[in-house]
This record gives C-alpha cells, sequence and structure tokens, in this order.
C-alpha cells in the first residue's frame, strides 16, 4: 500500500513540475513583441530559402555507412 502512495505523489509532483514549465515557456514566449515575432520569421525563412542542390547518386554512395548508399550500391 505504500508503494502506491508514492507512486501517487511522484505522479503529482511530476504533473506539477510539467506545468511549471508550460507555464514559464508560455511566459517565454509572450514576452516578444511584434516586431521581434516578425523579426525572427524573416530570419527563419531566409534561411529556408537557401536550400542546398539535392545530392548527387556518387554523392550519397561516398558514404559507405549510409542506408540509401547501401540500397543504390546494390542496384
Amino acid at each position: 500500500m505504500r508503494l502506491w502512495k508514492l507512486l501517487g505523489l511522484a505522479g503529482i509532483a511530476g504533473v506539477a513540475a510539467g506545468g511549471a514549465v508550460l507555464v514559464r515557456n508560455e511566459r517565454q514566449r509572450r514576452a516578444y513583441t511584434p516586431d521581434d515575432v516578425r523579426s525572427r520569421l524573416h530570419e527563419r525563412h531566409a534561411t529556408l530559402a537557401e536550400v542546398p542542390e539535392p545530392a548527387t547518386a556518387a554523392e550519397l554512395t561516398a558514404g559507405r555507412t549510409h542506408r540509401l548508399a547501401r540500397l543504390l550500391r546494390r542496384r
């Protein structure tokens, strides 16, 4: 019976700690001004716009441990 009480208390403590983390993250998120959010979105978009060209089959097969490289070598 004592084990179940300890497990219940540990569960309650875990839920309380998880809630505290969520509240802290929400508070940090709401601290951004609209200009901050806009600038961060523009930065993120700029980094995603710089997409590298796809790798060739020779480049993929160069790595011996790569799973796709092993599949391509079988053909």
